[in-house]
């Protein structure tokens, strides 16, 4: 998988709050790890990220453990195994596919749709449906930051999220965790899991 969106647009950084540019690392942390198989510089990051007692902080914890003793061919052999495959992967990472059964379907139509409203489009070297979960987390992220324009507001957060990654983006990180191919990416499902739920909680609460 490999991430799908860019723009031409560039402006002045704007002002986030802490609490918003770490929500935009993880979903951009999550992006990275899910597009292609980790190479050692992003393992030894990995193995050097800390945890708290936090579902979240759990479950990074467990994945710098399993990353402080992963080698970058073991780690490509698993998700050549859990994504790609002969013909296909143990998982198909796509909205499409979790939604309807099926690839390239109405979700990633919508997706598209969405995408132009905001200026986005999937760059020329990039081959896959933009509603694989690894772009969906870039996307997410650079909204909330404004990577690619004006910062989205949370009202525009909470539309985009409830529409493209809440119906199915926990489901996935499930079956990620519980995959039988998964070892390096089992926590990294934990983490997507529990990230999930905060963000479906939190926009839940939220009054935009």
């Amino acid at each position: 998988m490999t991430a799908a969106a860019q723009t031409t647009a560039q402006t002045a950084a704007p002002k986030i709050a802490e609490e918003d540019r770490l929500r935009a690392d993880l979903y951009n942390f999550l992006g990275l790890i899910l597009a292609r198989p980790a190479d050692q510089g992003l393992i030894d990051q990995t193995a050097g990220l800390t945890g708290d007692a936090s579902a979240i902080g759990e479950a990074v914890t467990t994945l710098a453990k399993v990353a402080k003793i992963s080698k970058p061919k073991a780690v490509e052999s698993e998700y050549n195994r859990l994504f790609i495959g002969l013909g296909r992967g143990e998982l198909l990472p796509y909205a499409s596919y979790y939604l309807t059964g099926f690839l390239n379907e109405k979700p990633l139509a919508q997706l598209r749709q969405d995408m132009t409203a905001r200026g986005l489009a999937r760059a020329e070297n990039v081959f896959e449906p933009e509603d694989n979960i690894a772009s969906l987390m870039e996307m997410m992220g650079a909204m909330i930051v404004g990577r690619f324009g004006t910062p989205a507001t949370l009202g525009q957060q909470k539309s985009f999220f409830n529409k493209h990654i809440a119906p199915w983006a926990s489901h996935f990180y499930s079956d990620l965790e519980g995959a039988k191919n998964s070892v390096f990416y089992a926590p990294v499902g934990r983490l997507g899991r529990a990230f999930m739920e905060i963000e479906t909680e939190a926009f839940r609460m939220s009054a935009e």
